[in-house]
């Protein structure tokens, strides 16, 4: 046999073994019993986008249910929207908690993670209707229930983390104030998003925002180039590439200490929703940078606004309380390799070196991020 054969053979067989050796290894790895409830209201698809990379995590660092001891499922082990099978029938089913349950499920319950509670909407869940406005809420939004639960949870000194837009619309005033008091922080109102292509003709692009526009500022939609869309409740706000930002993407950046603390890269780009808000008296883990022109500094500055504001935040109490205030959650993983020990991706498959690459923030940023306040947790509670 040539010598070549024998080397392509032997690549070949270290290509395969090297996945099943770690889920071996996964398979063995001790498991680390946490019962955590995530909550994840914006379910408009079976994938299940918004807490499946939350459930890749917890799978693959072994964290499991304590009853049976069984992995996360990130399809079954969640309250909120779920569709159901076929898709096409927009049939659904809602797995809620009640506020009969606020003494014994707080108890029982380890740590909530709060991934989406935005909802669904009738343009997003019926397909072929118009997309051009904002549409009536099927569900969603932080309810009394919700409060109630985050209240109980800090009450008993458990881990809490919360997400981007539990505190903003749709959820009521009312439970997001009481809410904002007990992780001790402070919302804007204002929220944005990086768009690779300010053009309308961009696929996915809510061309409802371009009429926001227009009532606002009685001129038309004109913007193309990449840029920052940053929303209130009847306001709307541009920065452009070139003219208001010298970058479009917003970045993440962690002090060298903090990066150290969590296992996360100091600077990842981000190119999901994001809100603005006041920390308060807590501790500032990570923080949004837009990397805006003197022009765009003027025109946050006019609303109050700055180009440096908190990614993610923890109470001062009891370090237990934590608000990321990026839609986080949102990744879109393969769940299969999270049964392989120790994956951190792959780069130059997964993700790039290059800093502008969003792809580096689940694997650098939010997967470690993640991790570290689990175990961190989690060894607190085993008295480790």
């Amino acid at each position: 046999m040539k010598k070549s054969l024998l080397i392509t053979l032997g690549i070949i067989v270290l290509i395969f073994a090297f996945p099943f050796f770690n889920l071996i290894r996964w398979t063995f790895q001790e498991k680390k019993p946490l019962d955590v409830l995530i909550l994840d209201k914006t379910v408009p698809t079976l994938d299940r986008v918004n807490h499946k990379s939350l459930a890749w995590i917890l799978n693959n660092d072994r964290f499991v249910k304590k009853e049976k001891k069984s992995s996360y499922s990130y399809k079954k082990d969640y309250y909120g929207f779920a569709p159901t099978r076929p898709l096409k029938d927009r049939g659904n089913t809602k797995n809620e908690y009640h506020l009969s349950e606020m003494l014994d499920l707080p108890e029982k319950t380890d740590a909530i993670y709060f991934a989406d509670t935005y909802g669904v909407f009738f343009n997003d869940w019926y397909v072929g209707v118009n997309k051009s406005r904002r549409s009536r809420k099927i569900y969603g939004g932080m309810n009394n229930t919700d409060y109630l639960l985050v209240n109980e949870m800090k009450n008993r000194n458990k881990l809490i983390i919360l997400e981007y837009n539990t505190l903003d619309f749709p959820t009521p005033e009312f439970e997001s104030y009481r809410t904002q008091e007990k992780l001790g922080i402070k919302i804007s109102g204002w929220s944005g998003k990086y768009f690779e292509k300010l053009d309308t003709t961009s696929k996915n692009f809510p061309v409802w925002m371009t009429a926001m526009y227009r009532k606002e500022y009685g001129k038309p939609w004109t913007f193309e180039k990449p840029g920052i869309v940053l929303l209130s409740d009847k306001h709307i706000m541009v920065l452009e590439e070139g003219t208001h930002l010298t970058d479009a993407r917003p970045f993440i950046h962690t002090e060298a200490e903090n990066a150290s603390k969590y296992g996360v890269s100091e600077t990842v780009a981000f190119d999901k929703w994001f809100d603005i808000i006041d920390p308060l008296e807590s501790n500032v883990i990570s923080n949004f940078e837009l990397a805006t022109t003197a022009l765009g500094d003027t025109l946050l500055g006019d609303r109050m606004l700055s180009s440096s504001f908190p990614a993610v935040t923890q109470d001062a109490e009891t370090g237990r309380v934590f608000y990321f205030s990026g839609d986080f959650a949102n990744n879109d993983v393969t769940y299969c390799l999270s049964r392989l020990k120790g994956f951190n991706g792959i780069k130059g498959i997964n993700y790039s070196e290059k800093p502008g690459d969003t792809r580096r923030f689940f694997w650098l940023y939010y997967k470690p991020l993640v991790k570290t306040i689990f175990n961190d947790y989690y060894n607190s509670l085993a008295g480790k």
